[in-house]
């Protein structure tokens, strides 16, 4: 008994076949969309880049400012505290200066009758007395520079000199014969000054205030601790003197007299 073979419903025609056959899957074309994790994506520019780095700079340049400026105030309060520490510690006081007497031996003044020609000149001796109150502090000082000065009107009257010296502590010491003298011409307004000053109220036999002035430089010794040279200048005013007769110095009344020490502080060319 043989078998029977049927035909297929739908057979695949020929036409079909061949064009299945001829036109193959693209593998290009499917293998773009699979993905490769050896491959790297195109490079793209970032237009952000500088800005970012520019912003950083900024902020390490802010930083550093800050950080600065906070150590500067740190150490400046650093100093305030060891000074009030200090200063309640050994509670410095300012050195004291007395003129305890001033004679004068000359003070001419001569001008011509026009009064366009003038000419002063004096000569003065005094005795200083100078104390250190500090029971902590000692005190070295320079030389000093000593002026008089017509309290009235600020007209020079002369200079004179008093040598370097040094203060132990609750020490003092006393300088005699300090002269001061001068030898010098006047302008007209200094010599128009100075004889007002001798013609006021108490001034009927010739009397003049007088102001000395005392310019140095000092340092302070506090145990092992050595302070730099710092100016002062010492004001003595209140001192009544009048015009000797003859060859007699006159005394000078320095009972009202009172001296003030104070700090000269120089920044560049001003002086505080």
């Amino acid at each position: 008994m043989s078998d029977k073979v049927f035909p297929s419903s739908k057979p695949a025609t020929n036409g079909a076949a061949a064009a299945a056959a001829s036109n193959p899957p693209n593998a290009t074309a499917n293998k773009s969309h699979l993905y490769n994790p050896t491959s790297h994506p195109p490079y793209r520019p970032q237009p952000h880049t500088r800005r970012h780095r520019s912003r950083s700079g900024r902020n390490i340049c802010c930083c550093f400012c800050f950080w600065t400026i906070l150590t500067v105030l740190l150490l400046l309060l650093l100093a305030v505290i060891t000074g009030a520490a200090l200063y309640i510690l050994y509670k410095p006081h300012r050195p004291t200066f007395t003129i305890t007497s001033l004679r004068i031996h000359r003070l001419n003044l001569t001008a011509s009758a026009d009064s366009s020609v003038s000419h002063l000149s004096t000569l003065f001796n005094l005795t200083i007395i100078s104390k250190n109150p500090n029971s902590h502090l000692s005190l070295d000082y320079e030389p000093f520079t000593v002026s008089a000065i017509s309290d009235g009107n600020g007209v020079f009257l002369g200079n004179g000199s008093l040598p370097a010296f040094s203060l132990s502590k609750k020490n003092q010491t006393s300088f005699r014969n300090v002269v001061v003298s001068a030898s010098n011409d006047l302008d007209v307004d200094a010599l128009n000054s100075l004889r007002s000053d001798l013609k006021k109220k108490k001034s009927a036999d010739g009397s003049v205030m007088l102001k000395i002035e005392m310019d140095t430089k000092v340092k302070m010794k506090m145990g092992g601790l050595k302070t730099k040279k710092i100016g002062i200048r010492v004001t003595c005013d209140g001192i009544e003197g009048s015009i000797p007769k003859g060859k007699t110095p006159s005394v000078a009344v320095t009972t009202k007299s009172k001296c003030q020490a104070d700090l000269r502080i120089k920044i560049w060319r001003l002086t505080f």
